[in-house]
């Protein structure tokens, strides 16, 4: 099987690229993509870049230049469930866009004409995500993931983006991600270890958290791919 393993940041696939060992590297579209054997799988691994018009970029080259027949996506969030502490990992459920806003035309926020507010990942993905975190055991929780193009410090934000969309965690890649994989009928899954959480000040030190929670985020992703 041909499995993409994506990520937004070069962190957040270093461990991964660690653990496969040897691999190449092909530059496509101003970025790179690093292929190798891994097991059973042939492993396509990449980070996107922040944002959703990049991570759109790159779930598309993914499938279509490289044939990804399901892809893994493994990074961290922003928690705003207060039962989401730093380094717990999250499956998402269902993603929504919280920064997607054409009220002005009746439509709820989150929605476009022809699309949908959430999209639905994978359940027998989920169902392997859960079965990974019990053989390691671990706690994983499963939840709606928030996705827009800033970094949320706002506490009044965060507080709105739950009550309307029931949001758990927060981040800037996931739902663009799916939309593409939906639309191409690529099994995905979006997981997510939390890196800051709602109750935490605009001042915080991101960096001092972003290495330990992606480093749990990419071991749980390999584990996956070892048992798909």
């Amino acid at each position: 099987m041909r499995v993409a393993i994506m990520g937004a940041m070069p962190e957040e696939i270093e461990p991964i690229l660690q653990r496969v060992g040897s691999y190449e590297t092909v530059e496509y579209v101003q970025n790179r993509y690093f292929t190798c054997n891994y097991g059973r799988h042939t492993l396509v691994i990449a980070y996107s870049k922040i944002g959703k018009v990049f991570s759109t970029l790159t779930a598309t080259t993914l499938i279509e230049k490289f044939g990804a027949e399901v892809l893994l996506f493994s990074g961290v969030a922003g928690g705003i469930n207060p039962e989401l502490a730093i380094g717990d990992l999250i499956v998402a459920t269902k993603l929504c866009q919280h920064d997607l806003d054409i009220t002005a035309f009746g439509h709820p926020y989150g929605y476009v004409p022809e699309g949908a507010v959430f999209i639905e990942s994978d359940a027998a993905l989920r169902r392997r995500a859960v079965e990974v975190a019990r053989s390691m055991g671990i706690v994983l929780k499963e939840g709606v993931i928030a996705t827009g193009d800033q970094f949320v410090a706002s506490p009044e934000r965060k507080a709105w983006i739950e009550k309307t969309f029931h949001a758990d965690a927060l981040e800037m890649e996931g739902t663009s991600v799916a939309v593409v994989c939906d639309a191409l009928e690529i099994p995905f899954l979006i997981l997510r270890a939390i890196s800051d959480t709602a109750d935490m000040d605009a001042g915080f030190d991101f960096d001092a958290f972003l290495e330990s929670s992606a480093q749990i985020s990419a071991d749980f992703i390999v584990k996956m791919v070892e048992q798909l």
